[in-house]
Order: C-alpha cells, then structure tokens, then sequence
C-alpha cells in the first residue's frame, strides 16, 4: 500500500490548482464573447485568483525540492567524506560500467 508522503501532496495540490486554472481558463474562453461588463470582469477576477493560487503553490513546491536537493547533498558530501575509498570503488564501478555499455554501441 502506497503511503503518501508531503512532496506527493504537494504535487496533488499543485496538479488541483493547475486543473482549476485550466476550468476556469477554458470557462472564460466559451463565456468571453458572450459576457460583458461586470459579468466579465467577475470571471477575469475569478481567473486571477486562480493564476496567483497555483504560483504560490508552484513557489512552495519549488521551495520544497531546493530543500530536498540541499539535504541530498549534503548526505552525499558527508557520506562521501566519511566513506572515501568505498565511494572511489563505487565511481570506478560506475564508470566501467559505462564503458562496456558505450563500447557495445
């Protein structure tokens, strides 16, 4: 059973606000010709709103993954300073295994 975890909410709530925008975009889009005035100008509020909602959502979600990314490199600069030998065999690994896989081509 998948667990939800706070970056997936996160997503779910960004993917909300985007299908909001799209709704009310494409409402303002059948309506436009027909609506004047107020009518028009209520809706275009209405599309606003939805507008700075999903940057702010896209804001914190930006905020949230330069944290993730600060906090895996920081895991992998320490374990890289505590584990150097087994890190350098790690690369060579890596990079062997890339070799035989270019080579191949």
């Amino acid at each position: 059973m998948a667990r939800k975890t706070p970056t997936s909410s996160n997503s779910d709530q960004l993917l909300d606000e985007f299908q909001a925008l799209v709704r009310d975009t494409e409402s303002l889009l059948q309506h436009s010709a027909s609506l004047a005035g107020e009518q028009a100008e209520e809706l275009r509020e209405q599309i606003r709103g939805s507008l700075g909602r999903a940057r702010n959502t896209l804001h914190s979600a930006e905020h949230a993954l330069q944290q993730r990314g600060k906090a895996a490199i920081e895991a992998t600069e320490g374990y890289v300073q505590t584990h150097p030998w087994q890190t350098l065999g790690i690369a060579a690994a890596i990079g062997m295994l890339l070799g035989m896989l270019i080579s191949r081509r």
